[in-house]
Protein backbone atom coordinates (compact mmCIF):
# COMPACT_ATOMS: atom_id res chain seq x y z
CA UNK A 1 0.00 0.00 0.00
CA UNK A 2 1.07 3.88 -0.40
CA UNK A 3 -0.42 6.85 -0.13
CA UNK A 4 -2.56 8.33 -2.83
CA UNK A 5 0.21 11.09 -3.34
CA UNK A 6 2.76 7.93 -3.68
CA UNK A 7 0.66 6.09 -6.05
CA UNK A 8 0.23 9.05 -8.38
CA UNK A 9 3.85 9.52 -8.78
CA UNK A 10 4.12 5.56 -9.56
CA UNK A 11 1.27 6.15 -12.37
CA UNK A 12 3.03 8.90 -13.98
CA UNK A 13 5.96 6.68 -14.02
CA UNK A 14 4.26 3.74 -15.01
CA UNK A 15 3.04 6.45 -18.04
CA UNK A 16 6.35 7.11 -19.27
CA UNK A 17 7.05 11.12 -17.33
CA UNK A 18 10.25 11.77 -16.72
CA UNK A 19 10.18 15.03 -15.65
CA UNK A 20 8.12 17.21 -13.15
CA UNK A 21 7.70 21.05 -13.70
CA UNK A 22 6.57 22.47 -9.95
CA UNK A 23 7.57 24.44 -7.10
CA UNK A 24 6.70 22.26 -3.81
CA UNK A 25 4.91 23.85 -0.75
CA UNK A 26 2.86 22.60 2.40
CA UNK A 27 -0.01 21.76 -0.12
CA UNK A 28 2.09 19.19 -2.36
CA UNK A 29 4.74 17.72 -0.20
CA UNK A 30 2.80 14.18 -0.09
CA UNK A 31 2.86 13.74 -3.48
CA UNK A 32 6.94 14.89 -3.13
CA UNK A 33 7.23 11.84 -0.79
CA UNK A 34 6.83 9.84 -3.85
CA UNK A 35 9.25 11.32 -5.86
CA UNK A 36 12.09 11.08 -3.59
CA UNK A 37 12.49 7.38 -4.54
CA UNK A 38 11.25 8.21 -8.19
CA UNK A 39 13.52 8.26 -11.60
CA UNK A 40 11.49 11.16 -12.27
CA UNK A 41 13.39 14.67 -12.57
CA UNK A 42 12.09 17.61 -10.37
CA UNK A 43 12.95 20.71 -11.93
CA UNK A 44 12.14 23.96 -9.50
CA UNK A 45 11.45 26.90 -11.45
CA UNK A 46 11.18 31.01 -10.01
CA UNK A 47 7.48 30.63 -10.40
CA UNK A 48 4.46 28.80 -11.76
CA UNK A 49 3.68 30.42 -14.77
CA UNK A 50 7.07 29.26 -15.74
CA UNK A 51 6.69 26.02 -14.85
CA UNK A 52 4.05 25.50 -16.66
CA UNK A 53 5.70 27.18 -20.10
CA UNK A 54 8.81 24.97 -19.21
CA UNK A 55 6.11 21.82 -19.35
CA UNK A 56 4.65 23.45 -23.09
CA UNK A 57 7.96 23.52 -24.55
CA UNK A 58 9.39 19.99 -23.02
CA UNK A 59 6.10 18.88 -24.65
CA UNK A 60 6.39 20.56 -27.84
CA UNK A 61 9.92 19.19 -28.39
CA UNK A 62 9.99 15.65 -27.32
CA UNK A 63 5.58 14.92 -28.28
CA UNK A 64 5.66 13.82 -24.96
CA UNK A 65 3.21 15.77 -22.44
CA UNK A 66 4.38 18.14 -20.13
CA UNK A 67 3.71 17.50 -16.32
CA UNK A 68 3.49 20.38 -13.41
CA UNK A 69 2.80 19.96 -9.85
CA UNK A 70 1.56 22.93 -8.29
CA UNK A 71 0.15 24.39 -4.41
CA UNK A 72 -3.38 25.17 -4.76
CA UNK A 73 -4.43 28.56 -4.98
CA UNK A 74 -1.68 30.66 -6.28
CA UNK A 75 0.36 28.08 -7.70
CA UNK A 76 -2.64 27.23 -9.96
CA UNK A 77 -3.93 30.62 -10.52
CA UNK A 78 -0.29 31.70 -11.58
CA UNK A 79 -0.43 28.79 -14.36
CA UNK A 80 -3.73 30.06 -16.05
CA UNK A 81 -1.74 31.73 -18.42
CA UNK A 82 0.58 28.64 -19.93
CA UNK A 83 -2.63 26.64 -20.05
CA UNK A 84 -4.51 28.99 -21.45
CA UNK A 85 -1.74 28.70 -24.25
CA UNK A 86 -1.32 24.90 -24.22
CA UNK A 87 -5.23 25.00 -25.13
CA UNK A 88 -4.78 27.40 -27.57
CA UNK A 89 -2.05 25.38 -29.32
CA UNK A 90 -3.20 22.13 -28.75
CA UNK A 91 -0.34 21.39 -26.02
CA UNK A 92 -0.68 18.18 -24.24
CA UNK A 93 -0.06 19.40 -20.54
CA UNK A 94 -1.31 17.62 -17.43
CA UNK A 95 -1.46 19.91 -13.93
CA UNK A 96 -1.16 18.17 -10.71
CA UNK A 97 -2.12 20.19 -8.00
CA UNK A 98 -3.34 20.29 -4.07
CA UNK A 99 -6.32 21.39 -2.82
CA UNK A 100 -7.78 22.16 0.67
CA UNK A 101 -9.92 19.55 2.80
CA UNK A 102 -13.18 18.68 1.32
CA UNK A 103 -15.22 19.67 3.73
CA UNK A 104 -13.49 22.80 3.96
CA UNK A 105 -14.96 23.34 -0.09
CA UNK A 106 -16.68 26.16 -0.86
CA UNK A 107 -17.27 27.86 3.02
CA UNK A 108 -14.55 30.43 2.46
CA UNK A 109 -13.53 30.58 6.06
CA UNK A 110 -9.85 31.66 5.39
CA UNK A 111 -7.63 28.54 5.20
CA UNK A 112 -4.46 29.05 3.56
CA UNK A 113 -4.34 29.58 -0.73
CA UNK A 114 -8.24 29.06 -0.29
CA UNK A 115 -10.22 29.67 -3.65
CA UNK A 116 -14.11 29.99 -3.31
CA UNK A 117 -14.15 26.80 -6.09
CA UNK A 118 -10.50 26.02 -7.58
CA UNK A 119 -12.33 23.18 -9.47
CA UNK A 120 -14.86 25.56 -11.27
CA UNK A 121 -11.83 28.14 -12.24
CA UNK A 122 -9.48 25.49 -13.36
CA UNK A 123 -11.96 23.50 -15.75
CA UNK A 124 -13.14 27.06 -18.07
CA UNK A 125 -9.54 26.98 -19.18
CA UNK A 126 -8.59 22.71 -18.74
CA UNK A 127 -9.72 20.64 -21.27
CA UNK A 128 -10.68 18.66 -18.39
CA UNK A 129 -10.94 19.44 -14.56
CA UNK A 130 -11.34 16.77 -11.41
CA UNK A 131 -11.09 16.62 -7.96
CA UNK A 132 -9.96 13.34 -6.46
CA UNK A 133 -12.77 12.67 -3.82
CA UNK A 134 -11.62 8.96 -2.99
CA UNK A 135 -8.38 7.09 -3.03
CA UNK A 136 -10.01 4.24 -5.24
CA UNK A 137 -10.90 6.44 -8.18
CA UNK A 138 -7.12 6.90 -8.23
CA UNK A 139 -6.17 4.70 -11.49
CA UNK A 140 -9.26 6.03 -13.56
CA UNK A 141 -8.87 9.10 -13.05
CA UNK A 142 -5.35 9.32 -14.29
CA UNK A 143 -6.12 6.87 -17.11
CA UNK A 144 -8.96 9.61 -17.71
CA UNK A 145 -6.76 12.10 -17.74
CA UNK A 146 -4.06 11.11 -20.17
CA UNK A 147 -6.97 10.14 -22.38
CA UNK A 148 -8.37 13.69 -22.99
CA UNK A 149 -4.82 15.26 -22.57
CA UNK A 150 -3.54 13.34 -25.68
CA UNK A 151 -6.38 12.11 -27.56
CA UNK A 152 -8.60 14.21 -30.30
CA UNK A 153 -7.68 17.80 -29.59
CA UNK A 154 -4.79 17.84 -27.02
CA UNK A 155 -4.57 20.19 -24.14
CA UNK A 156 -4.26 20.78 -20.71
CA UNK A 157 -6.14 19.03 -17.90
CA UNK A 158 -5.86 19.70 -14.23
CA UNK A 159 -6.43 16.69 -11.22
CA UNK A 160 -6.54 18.23 -7.92
CA UNK A 161 -6.07 16.26 -4.58
CA UNK A 162 -7.78 17.28 -1.27
CA UNK A 163 -5.09 17.14 1.58
CA UNK A 164 -7.30 14.74 3.76
CA UNK A 165 -7.32 12.33 0.19
CA UNK A 166 -3.39 12.92 -0.45
CA UNK A 167 -2.32 10.98 2.36
CA UNK A 168 -5.24 7.75 2.19
CA UNK A 169 -3.61 4.46 1.88
CA UNK A 170 -4.19 2.65 -1.87
CA UNK A 171 -3.19 0.08 -3.54
CA UNK A 172 0.66 1.09 -5.61
CA UNK A 173 -0.33 0.39 -9.02
CA UNK A 174 0.96 -2.83 -10.80
CA UNK A 175 0.16 -2.14 -14.22
CA UNK A 176 -1.77 1.22 -16.00
CA UNK A 177 -4.82 0.69 -17.96
CA UNK A 178 -4.17 1.05 -22.06
CA UNK A 179 -5.18 4.16 -23.31
CA UNK A 180 -7.99 4.37 -26.23
CA UNK A 181 -5.53 3.38 -30.18
CA UNK A 182 -6.00 6.96 -31.90
CA UNK A 183 -9.17 7.38 -34.10
CA UNK A 184 -9.07 5.84 -37.71
CA UNK A 185 -10.46 7.12 -40.75
CA UNK A 186 -13.59 6.09 -42.39
CA UNK A 187 -12.57 4.13 -45.65
CA UNK A 188 -15.16 5.30 -47.95
CA UNK A 189 -14.25 9.04 -46.60
CA UNK A 190 -10.76 8.36 -47.40
CA UNK A 191 -11.72 6.42 -51.30
CA UNK A 192 -13.29 10.32 -51.85
CA UNK A 193 -10.84 11.68 -51.03
CA UNK A 194 -8.48 9.92 -52.61
CA UNK A 195 -10.56 10.40 -56.05
CA UNK A 196 -11.02 14.02 -55.57
CA UNK A 197 -7.31 14.53 -55.23
CA UNK A 198 -5.53 12.55 -57.48
CA UNK A 199 -8.16 13.93 -60.32
CA UNK A 200 -7.46 17.69 -59.20
CA UNK A 201 -5.51 19.63 -61.41
CA UNK A 202 -4.11 22.25 -58.73
CA UNK A 203 -4.28 20.13 -55.50
CA UNK A 204 -3.02 21.85 -52.55
CA UNK A 205 -1.91 20.82 -48.47
CA UNK A 206 -2.77 23.29 -45.38
CA UNK A 207 -0.71 21.75 -42.76
CA UNK A 208 -0.52 22.61 -38.97
CA UNK A 209 0.81 21.81 -35.92
CA UNK A 210 -1.79 18.45 -35.46
CA UNK A 211 0.12 17.19 -38.61
CA UNK A 212 3.74 17.01 -37.24
CA UNK A 213 3.49 13.20 -36.19
CA UNK A 214 2.60 12.81 -40.47
CA UNK A 215 5.23 14.36 -41.72
CA UNK A 216 7.64 11.78 -43.73
CA UNK A 217 4.13 10.48 -45.22
CA UNK A 218 2.89 14.20 -45.96
CA UNK A 219 5.97 14.97 -47.67
CA UNK A 220 5.64 11.72 -49.96
CA UNK A 221 1.97 12.61 -50.40
CA UNK A 222 2.31 16.08 -51.85
CA UNK A 223 5.13 14.48 -53.93
CA UNK A 224 3.17 12.05 -55.32
CA UNK A 225 -0.24 14.69 -56.28
CA UNK A 226 2.99 17.32 -57.15
CA UNK A 227 1.28 19.45 -54.62
CA UNK A 228 2.23 22.73 -52.81
CA UNK A 229 2.13 22.85 -49.16
CA UNK A 230 1.84 25.85 -46.40
CA UNK A 231 2.65 25.32 -43.12
CA UNK A 232 1.59 27.44 -40.52
CA UNK A 233 3.82 28.96 -37.77
CA UNK A 234 3.61 25.31 -35.21
CA UNK A 235 3.81 23.31 -38.29
CA UNK A 236 6.83 25.48 -40.06
CA UNK A 237 9.86 23.09 -40.96
CA UNK A 238 7.61 20.18 -41.63
CA UNK A 239 8.94 19.28 -45.17
CA UNK A 240 12.28 20.22 -44.41
CA UNK A 241 12.92 23.41 -46.88
CA UNK A 242 11.58 20.68 -49.49
CA UNK A 243 10.65 22.66 -52.82
CA UNK A 244 6.84 22.52 -52.53
CA UNK A 245 6.58 24.19 -48.90
CA UNK A 246 5.48 27.58 -48.65
CA UNK A 247 6.82 27.96 -45.11
CA UNK A 248 4.74 31.83 -45.16
CA UNK A 249 2.07 32.40 -43.49
CA UNK A 250 -1.53 32.27 -45.14
CA UNK A 251 -2.56 35.74 -43.62
CA UNK A 252 -0.02 36.74 -46.21
CA UNK A 253 -1.52 38.04 -49.96
CA UNK A 254 1.02 35.92 -51.67
CA UNK A 255 -0.02 32.84 -50.40
CA UNK A 256 -3.38 33.62 -50.13
CA UNK A 257 -3.67 33.58 -54.09
CA UNK A 258 -2.35 30.06 -53.84
CA UNK A 259 -4.83 29.00 -51.73
CA UNK A 260 -7.44 30.66 -53.90
CA UNK A 261 -6.54 29.00 -57.07
CA UNK A 262 -6.35 25.13 -55.82
CA UNK A 263 -9.02 23.24 -57.01
CA UNK A 264 -9.12 20.67 -54.57
CA UNK A 265 -7.30 21.40 -50.82
CA UNK A 266 -6.19 18.86 -48.17
CA UNK A 267 -6.07 20.73 -44.89
CA UNK A 268 -4.46 18.52 -41.96
CA UNK A 269 -4.31 18.86 -38.43
CA UNK A 270 -4.95 23.24 -38.49
CA UNK A 271 -7.21 25.10 -36.32
CA UNK A 272 -7.37 27.48 -39.16
CA UNK A 273 -6.54 30.14 -35.95
CA UNK A 274 -7.50 33.49 -37.04
CA UNK A 275 -3.52 34.73 -35.98
CA UNK A 276 -2.28 31.87 -38.63
CA UNK A 277 -4.94 32.84 -41.67
CA UNK A 278 -5.68 36.35 -40.72
CA UNK A 279 -3.88 38.06 -38.66
CA UNK A 280 -4.39 40.97 -40.07
CA UNK A 281 -7.63 40.86 -39.57
CA UNK A 282 -8.35 42.15 -42.87
CA UNK A 283 -11.27 39.26 -43.58
CA UNK A 284 -9.54 38.59 -47.12
CA UNK A 285 -8.75 34.68 -46.18
CA UNK A 286 -10.20 33.43 -49.51
CA UNK A 287 -12.86 30.83 -49.94
CA UNK A 288 -11.47 27.06 -50.10
CA UNK A 289 -13.06 25.08 -53.16
CA UNK A 290 -13.59 21.34 -52.14
CA UNK A 291 -11.93 21.34 -49.10
CA UNK A 292 -10.82 18.15 -47.43
CA UNK A 293 -10.30 18.23 -43.51
CA UNK A 294 -8.72 15.93 -41.37
CA UNK A 295 -9.04 16.35 -37.38
CA UNK A 296 -8.48 14.48 -34.74
CA UNK A 297 -11.36 16.04 -33.25
CA UNK A 298 -14.62 15.65 -34.15
CA UNK A 299 -15.82 19.25 -32.56
CA UNK A 300 -12.71 21.00 -33.93
CA UNK A 301 -12.92 19.51 -37.84
CA UNK A 302 -16.53 21.88 -38.46
CA UNK A 303 -14.84 25.09 -36.95
CA UNK A 304 -13.75 28.43 -38.77
CA UNK A 305 -13.78 26.62 -41.84
CA UNK A 306 -16.53 23.92 -42.88
CA UNK A 307 -15.78 21.41 -44.78
CA UNK A 308 -16.68 19.41 -48.16
CA UNK A 309 -15.48 16.18 -46.71
CA UNK A 310 -14.72 16.01 -43.26
CA UNK A 311 -12.36 12.87 -41.85
CA UNK A 312 -12.33 12.57 -38.20
CA UNK A 313 -9.14 11.26 -37.70
CA UNK A 314 -5.40 11.00 -36.46
CA UNK A 315 -3.14 12.85 -38.96
CA UNK A 316 -0.43 10.32 -39.21
CA UNK A 317 -3.70 7.28 -39.99
CA UNK A 318 -5.39 9.37 -41.74
CA UNK A 319 -2.33 10.50 -44.52
CA UNK A 320 -0.99 6.96 -44.13
CA UNK A 321 -4.69 5.62 -45.70
CA UNK A 322 -4.35 8.35 -48.00
CA UNK A 323 -1.26 7.23 -49.75
CA UNK A 324 -2.30 3.86 -49.67
CA UNK A 325 -5.30 4.98 -51.87
CA UNK A 326 -3.26 6.91 -53.85
CA UNK A 327 -0.71 4.58 -54.84
CA UNK A 328 0.11 4.32 -58.50
CA UNK A 329 -1.75 7.82 -58.99
CA UNK A 330 1.20 10.12 -59.75
CA UNK A 331 0.28 13.30 -60.97
CA UNK A 332 2.65 16.11 -62.69
CA UNK A 333 1.69 19.86 -62.24
CA UNK A 334 3.71 22.69 -61.75
CA UNK A 335 3.54 22.59 -58.15
CA UNK A 336 7.39 23.18 -57.28
CA UNK A 337 7.50 26.39 -59.23
CA UNK A 338 4.48 27.30 -58.13
CA UNK A 339 5.84 27.62 -54.49
CA UNK A 340 9.21 29.29 -55.36
CA UNK A 341 6.86 31.72 -56.81
CA UNK A 342 5.01 32.15 -53.97
CA UNK A 343 7.95 32.19 -51.64
CA UNK A 344 9.52 34.84 -53.58
CA UNK A 345 6.41 37.04 -53.23
CA UNK A 346 5.77 36.47 -49.67
CA UNK A 347 9.76 37.90 -49.18
CA UNK A 348 8.98 41.26 -51.38
CA UNK A 349 5.60 41.53 -49.60
CA UNK A 350 6.42 41.67 -46.44
CA UNK A 351 8.68 44.60 -46.52
CA UNK A 352 12.83 45.20 -45.72
CA UNK A 353 13.14 45.51 -42.01
CA UNK A 354 11.14 42.19 -41.78
CA UNK A 355 13.35 40.72 -45.11
CA UNK A 356 16.54 41.38 -42.56
CA UNK A 357 15.09 39.77 -39.69
CA UNK A 358 14.43 36.64 -41.58
CA UNK A 359 17.87 36.85 -42.85
CA UNK A 360 18.96 36.89 -39.50
CA UNK A 361 17.04 33.87 -38.85
CA UNK A 362 18.50 32.00 -41.35
CA UNK A 363 21.84 32.86 -40.40
CA UNK A 364 21.22 31.42 -36.62
CA UNK A 365 19.59 28.25 -38.21
CA UNK A 366 22.90 27.88 -40.19
CA UNK A 367 25.59 29.04 -37.35
CA UNK A 368 23.79 26.39 -35.36
CA UNK A 369 23.16 22.82 -37.21
CA UNK A 370 19.78 21.32 -35.97
CA UNK A 371 18.72 24.55 -34.07
CA UNK A 372 15.52 24.82 -32.07
CA UNK A 373 14.70 28.49 -32.53
CA UNK A 374 11.98 29.16 -29.64
CA UNK A 375 10.99 32.48 -28.96
CA UNK A 376 8.79 35.34 -26.94
CA UNK A 377 6.57 37.71 -28.75
CA UNK A 378 9.26 40.39 -30.15
CA UNK A 379 9.77 42.19 -33.76
CA UNK A 380 11.98 39.25 -35.49
CA UNK A 381 9.92 36.48 -33.93
CA UNK A 382 6.89 38.15 -35.78
CA UNK A 383 8.88 38.13 -38.93
CA UNK A 384 9.67 34.36 -38.36
CA UNK A 385 5.59 32.94 -38.36
CA UNK A 386 5.44 35.00 -41.63
CA UNK A 387 8.33 33.33 -43.27
CA UNK A 388 11.02 31.15 -41.89
CA UNK A 389 12.86 28.03 -43.60
CA UNK A 390 13.64 25.45 -40.93
CA UNK A 391 14.93 22.12 -41.87
CA UNK A 392 13.06 20.53 -39.69
CA UNK A 393 9.63 19.88 -37.71
CA UNK A 394 9.55 21.19 -33.95
CA UNK A 395 12.53 23.03 -34.94
CA UNK A 396 10.01 26.57 -34.70
CA UNK A 397 7.73 27.88 -32.15
CA UNK A 398 6.86 30.59 -29.84
CA UNK A 399 3.41 32.33 -27.80
CA UNK A 400 2.98 35.11 -31.11
CA UNK A 401 0.32 33.12 -32.14
CA UNK A 402 -2.67 31.72 -30.53
CA UNK A 403 -3.20 32.71 -26.72
CA UNK A 404 -0.09 35.13 -27.20
CA UNK A 405 1.68 35.22 -23.62
CA UNK A 406 4.35 37.45 -23.43
CA UNK A 407 7.55 35.87 -20.94
CA UNK A 408 6.98 32.56 -22.37
CA UNK A 409 10.37 31.77 -24.58
CA UNK A 410 12.84 31.88 -22.01
CA UNK A 411 11.24 28.67 -19.79
CA UNK A 412 9.81 26.96 -22.76
CA UNK A 413 13.50 26.50 -24.10
CA UNK A 414 14.65 25.58 -21.05
CA UNK A 415 11.65 22.78 -20.98
CA UNK A 416 12.48 21.97 -24.26
CA UNK A 417 16.46 21.85 -23.60
CA UNK A 418 15.33 19.26 -20.83
CA UNK A 419 13.47 17.36 -22.77
CA UNK A 420 15.45 16.45 -25.34
CA UNK A 421 19.12 18.17 -24.74
CA UNK A 422 21.19 16.61 -27.43
CA UNK A 423 19.07 19.19 -30.31
CA UNK A 424 20.80 23.24 -29.29
CA UNK A 425 18.10 25.35 -28.27
CA UNK A 426 18.31 29.31 -29.01
CA UNK A 427 15.62 31.97 -27.12
CA UNK A 428 14.74 34.47 -28.59
CA UNK A 429 13.29 37.35 -26.40
CA UNK A 430 12.41 41.03 -26.51
CA UNK A 431 13.67 43.17 -23.93
CA UNK A 432 10.26 43.55 -22.39
CA UNK A 433 9.22 39.68 -22.74
CA UNK A 434 12.33 38.73 -21.00
CA UNK A 435 11.65 41.00 -17.73
CA UNK A 436 8.48 38.77 -17.39
CA UNK A 437 10.59 35.73 -16.62
CA UNK A 438 14.10 37.20 -16.16
CA UNK A 439 14.80 35.25 -12.71
CA UNK A 440 14.60 31.92 -14.80
CA UNK A 441 18.13 32.31 -16.08
CA UNK A 442 18.81 30.84 -12.24
CA UNK A 443 16.69 28.34 -13.27
CA UNK A 444 18.75 27.54 -16.52
CA UNK A 445 21.84 27.97 -14.30
CA UNK A 446 20.75 25.28 -11.72
CA UNK A 447 19.43 22.33 -14.41
CA UNK A 448 22.22 23.19 -16.70
CA UNK A 449 20.54 23.85 -19.60
CA UNK A 450 22.58 25.07 -22.28
CA UNK A 451 20.03 27.63 -23.69
CA UNK A 452 21.35 30.48 -26.01
CA UNK A 453 19.42 33.47 -24.58
CA UNK A 454 19.57 35.96 -27.19
CA UNK A 455 18.01 39.07 -26.58
CA UNK A 456 16.41 41.34 -29.09
CA UNK A 457 16.77 44.58 -27.23
CA UNK A 458 15.07 47.82 -28.87
CA UNK A 459 14.58 49.47 -25.33
CA UNK A 460 10.90 48.78 -25.23
CA UNK A 461 7.95 47.42 -26.93
CA UNK A 462 8.77 48.72 -30.28
CA UNK A 463 6.13 47.00 -31.99
CA UNK A 464 3.77 48.15 -29.68
CA UNK A 465 4.93 51.57 -29.83
CA UNK A 466 4.81 51.41 -34.20
CA UNK A 467 1.76 50.36 -34.22
CA UNK A 468 0.55 53.39 -31.88
CA UNK A 469 2.12 56.13 -34.05
CA UNK A 470 0.57 54.38 -37.05
CA UNK A 471 -2.78 54.72 -35.59
CA UNK A 472 -1.99 58.31 -34.73
CA UNK A 473 -1.91 57.79 -31.06
CA UNK A 474 0.74 59.37 -28.78
CA UNK A 475 2.83 56.46 -27.06
CA UNK A 476 2.30 55.66 -23.75
CA UNK A 477 3.52 52.68 -21.53
CA UNK A 478 5.60 51.44 -24.20
CA UNK A 479 9.60 52.51 -22.81
CA UNK A 480 9.61 50.23 -19.66
CA UNK A 481 13.56 50.51 -18.63
CA UNK A 482 15.45 47.44 -18.77
CA UNK A 483 18.47 45.98 -16.41
CA UNK A 484 21.60 45.36 -17.83
CA UNK A 485 21.04 42.24 -18.82
CA UNK A 486 25.03 41.20 -18.90
CA UNK A 487 25.43 41.97 -15.66
CA UNK A 488 21.86 39.83 -14.46
CA UNK A 489 22.85 36.81 -16.13
CA UNK A 490 26.60 36.86 -14.89
CA UNK A 491 24.86 37.01 -11.59
CA UNK A 492 23.49 34.01 -11.96
CA UNK A 493 26.95 32.77 -12.83
CA UNK A 494 26.28 32.82 -16.56
CA UNK A 495 28.56 33.60 -19.36
CA UNK A 496 27.18 36.80 -20.95
CA UNK A 497 28.17 39.18 -23.74
CA UNK A 498 26.72 42.64 -25.46
CA UNK A 499 26.77 43.45 -29.13
CA UNK A 500 25.76 46.06 -31.09
CA UNK A 501 23.97 44.91 -34.14
CA UNK A 502 22.69 42.11 -36.20
CA UNK A 503 26.34 42.29 -37.74
CA UNK A 504 28.40 40.86 -34.82
CA UNK A 505 25.68 37.59 -33.90
CA UNK A 506 27.88 35.16 -35.53
CA UNK A 507 30.65 35.63 -33.82
CA UNK A 508 29.02 35.83 -30.90
CA UNK A 509 27.16 32.71 -31.58
CA UNK A 510 30.31 30.83 -32.13
CA UNK A 511 31.38 31.78 -28.33
CA UNK A 512 28.51 30.84 -27.33
CA UNK A 513 28.65 27.51 -28.73
CA UNK A 514 31.88 27.30 -27.34
CA UNK A 515 31.09 27.78 -23.82
CA UNK A 516 29.11 24.86 -23.72
CA UNK A 517 26.44 26.43 -20.98
CA UNK A 518 23.67 28.30 -20.58
CA UNK A 519 24.90 31.69 -22.76
CA UNK A 520 23.22 35.42 -22.38
CA UNK A 521 23.88 37.49 -25.94
CA UNK A 522 22.03 40.92 -25.28
CA UNK A 523 22.27 42.57 -28.85
CA UNK A 524 21.69 46.34 -29.21
CA UNK A 525 19.01 46.62 -32.47
CA UNK A 526 17.53 49.66 -33.27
Amino acid sequence: MKTVGEALIAHLEQRGVDTIFGIPGVHTVEMYRGLADSPIRHITPRHEQSAGFMADGYARATGKPGVCLLITGPGVTNAITPMAQARADSIAMLVISGVNRVATHGHEEGFLHELPNQHAMMREVALWSHTLHRAEDLDRVMTRAFTRMTSARPGPVHIEVPLDVMNMPVAAPATVPALPAPARPAPDAIERAAQALSNAERPLILAGGGALGAAADITTLAERLDAPVITTTNARGLLGGHPLEIFASPSLESVRAVMAEADVTLAIGTQFGRTDYDMYEDGKSPALRHLIRIDSDAAQVSRVRLPDLPIVADAALGVSALLTATEGKQRVHDAAARATQARDAALAEIGAAYADQITMLHMIRDAIPGVRIIGDSTQAIYAGNLICNMPAPRRWFNAATGYGALGYGAPAAIGAALGAPDTPVLCLSGDGGLQFVLSELGTAMDERAAVIFLVWNNNGYQEIERFMRDNAIEPEGVKPSAPDFVQVAQAYGMPAERIIGIAALTQALDRALAAKTAYLIDMIVD
